[in-house]
């Protein structure tokens, strides 16, 4: 035979024996399952509550106008540091100066007359009794003259002209004591009208008051929204009045997050936080939560249930503040912002990777003891809509165990952001499934590892 023959029969053999192999290899593997896998190891593990939001001043306050008016001077500039009671805004104020002058002048014509009706008072007292004096001497002569008459000493004459002189005295002081509540009821009068007058001034003071504008405290203006020669109008009923500014205090800054309601149960005063923010990338700033929101905020409108008149079964938020321990000083309000509350930690604790954590039935776990022919992975569930967690199920997680995919029910603690601690049901360097999530979801109690790859 010549050579070539021997090595095109040599080459033939060796393809059909590589396609037997390939055969027999794609036999072997046909129904063989791959999956993930990983280790129940001890570790330091930490529950973290994740939020977004945006940085606030802990202190800040919108200056609303007070009053109409044009503004006639503006004393800063977006950006300014003031100091309280610094001069912020000033409207104008002609009219106002002047009401204010006017009622100073009825104030001050009140008391000249409160003063006036005093002495008219006082000099119908003094009236009053010098008539009393009089009175009572008229009264003495009076009584003599009656027994002298009486005794036939004196006259008809002087009789007559000693009772006309008593009856006298008696009515000057009867006109002297109407003279006196006379005087008091226009001292009264003239104490009412400077108390007018004292209230008119007030109020023409307090709309004075009102066309100047000082610094509360101590702070940054962070939004200056209007400018010199605008005309500025008071909120009246649901139209809200002009913004003139807005001060912050820059000294303590917190972010102001909203955490979802499956989460806000977690969350309690004084725990630690990392804040992220957008515009300082890769620096992590620490903070403690310093307030908790009592009511829930619906996500899609951003408005308190309190609130909205019907009930809502849209997603809700609770709001959450946490302080800044050291903010940079370039720090600006509203400025988006990443919270991460450590809620829970724990240390060398037992945990597993969280995605090995699945649901089975007590069916499918007791069907793990039936020694009746082989278990093979379930084929892919139908897109339907997932069904509530029924009474029977129980969380666990297939552990690797003599080359069976055995299902172990398991306690699990606090959830980590990769890992859950197994509080019971596991051992340390115990192999459990962790993928990929179509098998983990179809795998039954039981594989053998015949049908299991790793």
């Amino acid at each position: 035979m010549k050579t070539w023959k021997k090595i095109a029969i040599g080459a033939g053999a060796a393809v059909v024996l590589a396609a037997i192999v390939g055969f027999t290899v794609y036999q072997s593997h046909k129904n063989v399952v791959t999956v993930q896998t990983g280790k129940a190891q001890r570790m330091d593990l930490a529950a973290v509550v994740s939020a977004s939001g945006e940085i606030k001043p802990k202190t800040y306050v919108n200056i609303g106008a007070n009053a109409f008016g044009k503004i006639t001077k503006l004393y800063v500039k977006e950006g300014d540091q003031v100091k309280r009671g610094q001069m912020l805004v000033q409207l104008e104020n002609v009219q106002s100066a002047a009401d204010m002058d006017a009622m100073q002048a009825s104030l001050d014509a009140a008391k000249t007359d409160s003063v006036a009706a005093e002495a008219g008072l006082n000099t119908s007292v003094a009236d009053l009794n010098r008539a009393k004096s009089d009175a009572e001497r008229s009264d003495l002569d009076w009584g003599r003259a009656q027994g002298l008459y009486k005794d036939a000493l004196i006259s008809k004459s002087d009789y007559d002209m000693q009772k006309a002189t008593h009856q006298a005295a008696v009515a000057g002081l009867a006109q002297a004591q109407a003279r006196v509540a006379q005087a008091k009821a226009q001292k009264d009068s003239a104490d009412g009208r400077i108390e007018q007058a004292s209230a008119n001034l007030t109020h023409a003071a307090d709309v004075l008051k009102k066309t100047t504008y000082q610094a509360p405290f101590d702070g940054v203006i962070t939004n200056l929204p209007v400018r010199e020669g605008e005309t500025v109008v008071v909120g009246i009923q649901n139209s809200p009045g002009s913004t003139l500014m807005t001060l912050a205090d820059l000294s303590v800054i917190t972010a102001e997050v909203k955490v979802d309601e499956t989460d806000i149960v977690n969350v309690q005063m004084g725990q630690p936080a990392q804040v992220t923010i957008d515009a300082i990338p890769k620096k992590t700033f620490k903070a403690v939560v310093t307030q908790i929101g009592d009511n829930a905020i619906v996500r899609s409108t951003g408005v308190s249930t309190s609130q909205q008149i019907s009930t809502s079964q849209e997603a809700k938020d609770f709001k959450v503040v946490v302080t800044l321990n050291d903010p940079p000083k370039d720090l600006r309000p509203g400025l988006s912002t990443t919270a991460k509350i450590t809620t829970a930690t724990r240390t060398n604790v037992l945990a597993m990777p969280i995605q090995a954590l699945t649901l089975r039935t007590k069916q499918q776990i007791d069907a793990q003891n039936n020694p009746a022919g082989s278990v093979h992975a379930a084929a892919p569930a139908s897109a339907t809509p997932a069904k509530t967690k029924k009474e029977d199920d129980q969380q666990g997680v297939f552990v690797i165990r003599n080359k069976k995919a055995i299902f172990v029910p398991v306690t699990t603690g606090i959830t980590g952001t990769t890992d859950i601690e197994v509080m019971d049901g596991l051992k340390e360097g115990d192999e459990v499934i962790t993928g990929s999530y179509k098998i983990l979801r179809s795998l039954k109690p039981g594989m053998t590892s015949d049908w299991i790859e790793l």
